[in-house]
């Protein structure tokens, strides 16, 4: 995933971290703030302390793995950093992160929700309803990976035409 040239940014470190925040951020804002449904709740629903203690167990696993990937991220990150010569670029980190985070939001929105039915985006509303919220959640996702290959590209692109000005000629 990583330009050829050793200048360049880690996107895998950024693709990395995108994974974990994205993890993070359905792990908070969709089971903990939100309440919209648990890692199980799709094969063990809230209806009694025992699955509310399943589904819990399971969201720390997840949480705990989103942490491990983030670690990951920083890992990659760090030992790319420690060389001087890393060009450091908004646009391809940002781009690399959206990149992450939308894979996630895609792997998470097609194998949890629609083939092994782990949970729905949100399970507050009518059953009939939460179709519209899974599909919204994969184009959400797609978008994140569309912006941030776009983004990751124009780094790579920019990075490359400013180079080749300083070349003599």
């Amino acid at each position: 995933m990583q330009h050829r040239n050793s200048r360049s940014f880690p996107i895998s470190a950024g693709v990395l971290l995108g994974l974990g925040l994205g993890g993070f951020f359905d792990g908070i804002v969709f089971h903990q703030l939100l309440q919209w449904h648990h890692m199980l709740s799709g094969w063990y629903p809230l209806n009694s302390i025992d699955n509310v203690k399943l589904n819990t167990t399971w969201d720390g696993i997840f949480h705990s793995a989103a942490y491990v990937v983030v670690l990951l991220g920083l890992y990659v990150l760090w030992q790319r950093a420690r060389g001087s010569d890393i060009h450091w670029s908004r646009g391809q980190c940002l781009g690399a992160v959206l990149l992450g985070w939308g894979i996630f939001n895609l792997v998470e929105g097609v194998v949890d929700h629609e083939v092994f039915k782990l949970h729905q985006v949100n399970e507050t509303v009518p059953h009939e309803q939460r179709i519209f919220w899974d599909i919204g959640f994969l184009l959400w996702g797609a978008a994140m990976l569309v912006i941030g290959a776009a983004m990751t590209r124009a780094g790579t692109q920019g990075r490359v035409h400013a180079e080749s000005s300083l070349q003599p000629r």
